[in-house]
C-alpha cells in the first residue's frame, strides 16, 4: 500500500478579531518578511567583513524591499494575467490577494540596484554579487510560504513523498514548492561559501552569473512537474515560467563564460 503525505495546514498563523477590526497574520506574509530580516543580517555581516559603512546597508535594504514587492507584483500581473489586471488596474494594488512572480522581482531588483550603485558611486557588480546571495535564501522562505498556502503545487504523482493538499483536492501531487526551496537552499550555500572562499573578493559578475544559471535552470526543470498557474498555459509546450527563465540563464552564461569580464 502506497502512503502519501497529507497536508492541510491553515494558511493563517493567527487572526486578531476585535469588533470591526480584523487582522489575519498568514504564514506566507511572515516568511516573506523573514526573507528580508535574514537577508539584512547576512548583508550586515558582509558589509562589516568588507568594512563598508552600515548606513549604506539601510539604504540598500529600502531599495530591495520596494523593488521586490513592486517587481514581483507587476511581473505576475503583466506576465500571467495581463487582460484581467489591465482591465482592473486597482486590483494590482491588492497584493494580499496573491500573485507574485519571481521573474518580475528579478527585473525589479536589477533596476533598483543600478540606481543604488549610481547614487552611491559603487560598482554595480560589487553590489549585485553580494545581493544575490541573500536573494537565494529569500527564495527558500518564499517557496516555503507557498507550501503553507497549499499553492503552486505539482502534477499528480505516486511517489511516496507526494503531498495530498486537502485544501484543494485529494490527489497526491509533487510538492514542487519543496523541490524549489531545497534547490534555492543549496544555491545559497554554494554562493555564500564561494564568497567566503575568495575572502570577500569574488570575480566581478561571477556570483551573479552563477545565481542566474542555477536558480532559473532549477526553475525551468521543476516547471515540468508543476500544474499550469493560469489557463493560457494549458496549450503551451513550455509554460510562461520556463519561457521567462531562458533569457536569465543565457545572461548568466554570458557573465560566467564571456572572455572579457565586466
Amino acid at each position: 500500500m502506497v502512503h502519501f503525505i497529507t497536508w492541510n495546514v491553515d494558511p493563517e498563523l493567527f487572526n486578531i478579531d476585535i469588533g470591526t477590526f480584523n487582522l489575519a497574520i498568514r504564514w506566507y506574509g511572515l516568511l516573506f518578511a523573514m526573507a528580508f530580516v535574514f537577508g539584512y543580517i547576512i548583508m550586515k555581516h558582509i558589509f562589516s567583513y568588507e568594512k563598508v559603512p552600515e548606513k549604506l546597508l539601510d539604504q540598500l535594504a529600502t531599495y530591495m524591499i520596494i523593488a521586490t514587492v513592486i517587481g514581483a507584483r507587476l511581473g505576475h500581473t503583466l506576465f500571467y494575467e495581463p487582460d484581467y489586471y489591465l482591465s482592473h488596474p486597482l486590483e494590482i494594488l491588492k497584493i494580499w490577494k496573491g500573485g507574485l512572480a519571481s521573474h518580475g522581482a528579478a527585473i525589479g531588483i536589477i533596476l533598483a540596484l543600478i540606481l543604488f550603485a549610481r547614487k552611491n558611486k559603487r560598482s554595480f557588480w560589487w553590489v549585485i554579487d553580494r545581493v544575490v546571495i541573500v536573494v537565494a535564501l529569500g527564495g527558500v522562505l518564499i517557496r516555503t510560504g507557498n507550501l503553507m498556502n497549499s499553492e503552486i503545487y505539482g502534477k499528480p504523482s505516486e511517489l511516496p513523498w507526494a503531498f495530498v493538499f486537502l485544501r484543494d483536492n485529494t490527489v497526491p501531487r509533487h510538492p514542487t514548492q519543496i523541490y524549489e526551496a531545497l534547490s534555492y537552499l543549496l544555491i545559497f550555500i554554494y554562493l555564500y561559501f564561494h564568497y567566503k572562499s575568495t575572502k570577500g573578493k569574488p570575480k566581478p559578475a561571477f556570483l551573479t552569473g552563477m545565481f542566474l544559471i542555477l536558480v532559473f535552470a532549477a526553475r525551468f526543470f521543476i516547471e515540468f512537474l508543476k500544474e499550469p498557474q493560469v489557463g493560457f498555459e494549458q496549450s503551451m509546450a513550455l509554460n510562461m515560467g520556463q519561457l521567462l527563465s531562458i533569457p536569465f540563464v543565457v545572461a548568466g552564461l554570458v557573465m560566467v563564460f564571456w572572455p572579457s569580464k565586466p
